[in-house]
């Protein structure tokens, strides 16, 4: 009689957790699911409002696909002469850029030379005004006592 209450609470206990087990399963799904679809209607709604920052976002993940993987023999035969264009562009506008920069600091009169002594000049002005302040701080604290 002790045998079969043991044994019948055990197949209780046993029945009792399948069924704990399979509820928690079954939450676990159905949480997933909820998430996705939350997910999904989320990512609906922000392509809807700002349709320009998913367009940014793709072609984001598309060039990062795109830097990942090999070049091709015939990708690069076919890029090669548009990336040497606007490498060629892009140093043009770069030494232009230069140019014309120091050609108006030297219409302004400031040359590298008289930028460093300026730069000369305040360091030593910045550290005599710190001289003489350290040298007041010292006089007072010694007229003091």
């Amino acid at each position: 009689m002790i045998e079969e209450r043991t044994n019948s609470n055990e197949n209780e206990t046993e029945a009792g957790f399948a069924d704990n087990a399979r509820r928690r399963a079954i939450e676990a799904y159905e949480n997933a699911r909820d998430g996705v679809s939350g997910a999904g209607r989320r990512a609906v709604d922000t392509i809807g409002e700002a349709p320009l920052i998913a367009l940014a976002g793709g072609l984001a993940a598309g060039a990062l696909i795109a830097a990942l993987l090999p070049r091709t023999d015939t990708e690069a035969k076919l890029v090669r002469p548009t990336a040497r264009r606007v490498k060629n562009t892009a140093r043009a506008a770069y030494n232009a850029a230069k140019e014309t920069g120091s050609e108006r600091f030297s219409e302004l009169g400031l040359t590298r030379d008289k930028g460093e002594e300026t730069i000369r000049s305040l360091l030593q002005g910045v550290t005599d005004a710190a001289k003489a302040s350290a040298q007041a701080a010292v006089d007072a604290a010694r007229n003091k006592d």
